[in-house]
């Protein structure tokens, strides 16, 4: 039996970007038992995979103290593979026949296949989110089989990543009307605690909507179960957009400061859509972006989602 260290990431959505180098090492390695460190908000992500020791969840502590407590946790162990993708130097500081450190680079290439570097191999494995059995049951419940999904996530992690919620609402509006290119389909918003406030648009331009709102209210794995059973997904760039690619559902990426080529969501089932300023401009104009208090979607209007959402829906 090998014992695998796998050190990933803090946040939700760079969690399920280096997720396939997991999932790579699952498939290949059929007698090994792993143990995950990440941080608190990805923690939940890993509570299913196959073969699964531990999971040591790593809070930030002041002086990167958080590195000696995960150093502690594991140097009595004896490590076939120490896989870090958080470039630290942890791995030297343990007793391992291998380690795979990753080596970040400022290229264009898209951070999925830039985590699969690390392994050394030719082929990019997909990010996958193993689900429980209690996730997929508790995901039937709450949509069950009927008319179709439109699963939408108007919130980000920071206001600068934010399309604005009425238009979120209008784009809703045009899809699910009669014509639309999901015409009658339920819809299901998604987000974190605290992310209501950009739900409240919607709820206010769509009153008779029948809104599925489970913001804050579901645990990561249920939302990933729900996501599976959505027809479309359509998100700001956000944890949860990477999540509904991982979990194959047609996933639209709603984008502005953010650069698709690295963070865009993975897979040939997906697309991007940003306004006419491309990421080099905006990232120019607004080098201090995360102190920028309001949304630099503005230029992305209602008419383009809906292309882009009605051509993706099209071919998948």
């Amino acid at each position: 039996m090998q014992n695998i260290l796998l050190i990933t990431s803090t946040r939700i959505g760079d969690a399920i970007i280096n997720s396939g180098v997991l999932r790579y090492l699952v498939d290949t390695r059929p007698g090994a038992r792993f143990t995950i460190a990440c941080g608190p908000l990805a923690a939940p992500l890993f509570a299913a995979v196959p073969r699964l020791e531990r999971v040591i969840v790593m809070s930030k502590k002041k002086a990167g103290a958080h590195w000696f407590d995960l150093w502690r946790a594991t140097v009595g162990q004896k490590w076939d593979l120490v896989v870090d993708l958080r470039c630290s130097a942890t791995a030297w500081a343990l007793l391992a026949k291998e380690r795979r450190i990753l080596q970040q680079t400022s290229a264009p290439i898209h951070k999925v296949a830039e985590a699969a570097r690390v392994l050394g191999i030719d082929t990019v494995p997909d990010p996958k989110i193993y689900l429980s059995d209690a996730a997929r049951e508790k995901a039937a419940e709450l949509l069950p089989e009927g008319a179709p999904v439109l699963a939408i996530c108007p919130s980000a992690s920071m206001p600068y990543k934010v399309w604005p919620g009425t238009r979120f609402a209008e784009l809703v509006k045009r899809l699910i009307a009669p014509g639309g290119a999901m015409a009658g389909a339920r819809v299901a918003i998604f987000g974190g605690p605290g992310d209501e406030v950009a739900a409240a648009p919607i709820h206010a331009i769509l009153p008779d909507a029948g809104l599925l709102d489970f913001t804050g209210q579901l645990g990561l794995m249920e939302v990933a179960a729900c996501l599976q059973r959505a027809r479309l997904f359509i998100g700001n760039d956000s944890g949860l957009m990477h999540m509904a690619a991982a979990m194959k559902t047609p996933t639209l990426g709603l984008f502005g400061p953010s650069d698709e080529r690295r963070y865009g969501p993975y897979g040939a089932h997906c697309a991007i859509v940003r306004g006419a300023a491309g990421f080099a401009e905006i990232d120019a104009a607004f080098a201090d972006r995360r102190q920028h208090p309001d949304s630099l979607l503005l230029d992305l209007e209602v008419d383009a989602a809906n292309e882009a959402a009605t051509a993706l829906l099209q071919r998948t």
